[in-house]
C-alpha cells in the first residue's frame, strides 16, 4: 500500500476513530490540567518525614497518591493516543513531552516514599492499621513495598544504584540502535528475478512467500549478513547479563531469573515447570513438522520453510463490521454482561479502527481505563485482523473489569496475567469459528491458524526462555557471552525444540542475534505461559459454562490485588504446576491430528 491509499487523519470518518474527548473535552482543557499537575511535587515534598509519625499522616499519602494516579493516567492516556494518531504532528509530540515530564517530576519529587515506608516497624504499622481501618485499602500496596525489605539497601547505595540506572541500560540502547537504524542487507531476488528489499521488518514477510527459492535466498543473505557482525551483537549482550548479574547481587538475590521474577511475585519453578512440560510435549511438535514437511512436498524441510502457510490459501475478506458481529457472537459463552461492554465499545468509539498517515504501526489496548479504555487497530478486511479485534477487547475489558472493581492502588495488574485474557479472547474465537465451519479447505485454513499460535507461542518463546536460562547461568559463572559459544548453545535448542524431521541450518545457530526479547530480562516465557493459561481457561468455559465464567470475571476483576498465580487460581488455573502447559500441547496434538484427516 502506498501513501497515496492511505488516508489522511483528517480524511478518516470520525465513527471509526476513536473519542478522545471522554478525556479531554479539547487540547485546551488538557492543557488547563498540566499546569495544574505541575504542583503535585510541591504537595509530594510536604509528606517527606511524615509517613511514620501517624496512621493518619500514612493514609493521606496513600489517597494522594490515588488522585494522582487517578489525573496522571488520563493526562498521559490524552497524550499517548493523541501522539500515535499522526507520529508526524510535531504538537502531540510535544504535547507527549510535556506529559512525561510531569511523570518524571513527580516520581523524583516522591522517591524518598519506599524507604520510609520499609523504616516503619511492624508493630507500629499494625497500629496505624487499628487506628485507621481505613489504611486497609492499601495493605496489599504496603505489602509490596514492604515485601522486598531484604533486597532494599540503604538510602545511599539506593542512589547509587538509580545513577547507574541509565549506563546500565546502555546494551539494551546500543543493540536497538544498531538492529533499527545501522543494520542493512542486500536486497534479494525470487525465482522470477524480481527483486525484493531484505529488511529486519520484511524477513519473515519474505519467509511466508510460496516461493521456495525467495525464501531460501532471504534466508541464507539475511543470516550472512547478520553474522558479519555477530561477536558485536554478542558483546551487547553480554554487557546486558552482566548488568543483570550485578544488580541481581547488589540486592542480594541468588540469580539474575530470581531478580527478574521477584518484581511481579512469579516463583522460579513456574519458568522451570513451563521448560519441563514442554520438553515432554516436545512428540507433538515433531509431528507437527513432519506434517508440515509432508504437505509441503519437500525432501528436505529447512528453517525457510517454517512460515509458509501449509495450506493453500483460504483466506476471505471480512469487512470490519462483520468482524464485530462474530467477535459478538464467539463471546456469547462470556455473558450477557460481557457482550454488553463489547457493544458499548464498539458503539461509543473506545477504537480508532483504519490506518491512517503517520500512525502508529501496530495494534495496543492503553493501560488506562479512565473513564474507559482506548483501542488503537490498523484494520484489514482478513482473519489476522479479525483475530486482533478480539485479542485487543480482550485486553480492554480486563482492564475495564480492574479498574471498575479495585480500588485505584490495586487496579493495575502486573504483566504475567497481562496476557490471558486477550489469547482466551482468540482461542474462543477460534473454538467458534471451527464449530460452525463446514467447509474442508476453510476448516483446514483454520486450523493451520491455530497451530501455528502454538508452535510460536508455546514452543518457540519457550525455547527463546530456555536460551535465556542458560545465558544467565553462563553469566553467573563468569562466562563470557562470545558469539561461538552463543550458537553452539542456539543450535543446540533448535534441533531438540523441532526434531529430526527439520534440517537445523547453520544459519539457523544465529538467530539469537535477531531476537530484542533477549534484553527484556526474562521476559519471553509470558508469552507460553498467558496462552496456556488462556486455553485452559477457554476449555474450563467452554465445558462448564456458567460457574467457570463467574470464576473467570472475578480473575478479571481483580487487579493486583493478589499475585498472579493466586489470581490465575481463582480462574481455575495452576500454574504453579505443569497441567495448564500440558493441557494446552493436548489441544495442540488433537489439531494435528485432525489437519492429518483433514489434507
Amino acid at each position: 500500500m502506498t501513501n497515496q491509499t492511505i488516508p489522511k487523519r483528517s480524511e478518516v470518518p470520525e465513527e471509526m476513530t476513536w473519542n478522545l474527548k471522554d478525556m479531554f473535552a479539547s487540547d485546551e482543557a488538557w492543557m488547563t490540567e498540566y499546569e495544574a499537575m505541575k504542583a503535585f511535587p510541591a504537595k509530594i515534598a510536604a509528606f517527606q518525614g511524615t509517613l511514620a509519625r501517624s496512621a493518619g499522616d500514612l493514609l493521606a499519602w496513600f489517597r494522594l497518591q490515588d488522585e494522582i494516579e487517578l489525573r496522571l493516567s488520563v493526562l498521559m492516556g490524552y497524550a499517548s493516543c493523541k501522539g500515535d494518531e499522526d507520529t508526524g504532528n510535531s504538537f502531540y509530540q510535544d504535547v507527549r513531552g510535556k506529559a512525561m515530564n510531569v511523570y518524571v517530576s513527580i516520581a523524583s519529587a516522591a522517591a524518598f516514599a519506599t524507604p520510609e515506608i520499609m523504616a516503619i516497624p511492624e508493630e507500629t504499622l499494625n497500629g496505624f492499621y487499628a487506628q485507621e481501618p481505613e489504611l486497609e485499602t492499601y495493605r496489599r500496596s504496603l505489602y509490596q513495598i514492604r515485601r522486598r525489605k531484604d533486597h532494599i539497601l540503604s538510602p545511599a547505595e539506593e542512589r547509587l544504584l538509580a545513577s547507574a540506572g541509565e549506563m546500565a541500560n546502555a546494551s539494551e540502547n546500543i543493540a536497538g540502535v544498531f538492529r533499527n537504524a545501522d543494520q542493512i542487507f542486500p536486497d534479494v531476488t525470487d525465482s522470477q528475478g524480481s527483486v525484493h528489499p531484505l529488511t529486519d521488518a520484511t524477513f519473515v514477510p519474505l519467509l511466508t512467500s510460496p516461493d521456495r527459492e525467495l525464501r531460501r535466498r532471504a534466508f541464507e543473505t539475511y543470516y550472512k549478513q547478520l553474522g558479519q557482525y555477530k561477536n558485536t551483537i554478542a558483546a551487547t549482550l553480554d554487557g546486558q547479563f552482566k548488568q543483570l548479574c550485578f544488580f541481581a547481587n547488589a540486592r542480594h538475590y541468588d540469580s539474575t531469573i530470581q531478580a527478574s521474577l521477584d518484581a511481579t511475585e512469579v516463583p522460579v519453578p513456574v519458568y522451570m515447570n513451563l521448560i519441563e512440560a514442554v520438553h515432554n510435549n516436545l512428540d507433538k511438535m515433531y509431528r507437527y513438522v513432519a506434517l508440515r514437511k509432508k504437505l509441503l512436498g519437500v525432501d528436505e524441510l529447512h528453517m525457510y520453510d517454517v512460515y509458509t502457510p501449509i495450506v493453500a490459501d483460504a483466506d476471505q475478506a471480512i469487512p470490519y463490521e462483520q468482524a464485530k458481529e462474530t467477535v459478538l457472537e464467539a463471546l456469547q459463552v462470556l455473558g450477557e454482561d460481557y457482550v454488553d461492554l463489547l457493544k458499548e465499545g464498539f458503539s461509543n468509539r473506545w477504537i480508532d479502527v483504519y490506518e491512517n498517515v503517520g500512525k502508529r504501526s501496530g495494534a495496543y489496548s492503553s493501560g488506562n481505563s479512565r473513564p474507559h479504555p482506548y483501542v488503537l487497530l490498523n484494520h484489514k478486511d482478513n482473519l489476522d485482523c479479525q483475530f486482533t479485534l478480539a485479542h485487543e477487547m480482550g485486553h480492554a475489558l480486563h482492564s475495564y473489569h480492574s479498574c471498575k472493581y479495585q480500588p485505584v492502588s490495586t487496579s493495575d495488574y502486573v504483566i504475567f496475567v497481562a496476557e490471558v485474557a486477550s489469547t482466551c479472547n482468540e482461542v474462543l474465537l477460534m473454538r467458534h469459528l471451527l464449530k460452525k465451519t463446514t467447509d474442508k479447505k476453510q476448516r483446514a485454513y483454520l486450523i493451520n491458524h491455530f497451530m501455528d499460535q502454538f508452535k510460536g507461542t508455546v514452543y518457540r518463546q519457550t525455547m527463546f526462555a530456555e536460551f535465556e536460562l542458560a545465558m544467565g547461568k553462563m553469566a553467573e559463572n563468569g562466562q563470557a557471552l562470545t558469539a561461538d559459544a552463543l550458537c553452539q548453545k542456539y543450535h543446540e535448542l533448535n534441533k531438540l525444540y523441532f526434531g529430526p524431521d527439520m534440517v537445523s541450518d547453520d544459519q539457523i545457530a544465529l538467530e539469537w542475534a535477531r531476537i530484542p526479547h533477549f534484553f527484556y530480562n526474562y521476559y519471553v516465557f509470558q508469552y507460553a505461559t498467558g496462552f496456556s493459561a488462556a486455553v485452559a481457561i477457554a476449555n474450563r468455559i467452554l465445558k462448564e459454562g456458567a460457574p467457570a465464567v463467574a470464576d473467570y470475571k472475578k480473575f478479571l476483576s481483580g487487579g493486583c490485588s493478589t499475585d498472579p498465580i493466586s489470581l490465575l487460581k481463582i480462574a481455575g488455573v495452576d500454574m504453579s504446576s505443569p497441567e495448564p502447559v500440558n493441557s494446552a500441547l493436548a489441544l495442540f496434538g488433537e489439531l494435528v491430528d485432525e489437519m492429518e484427516q483433514l489434507v
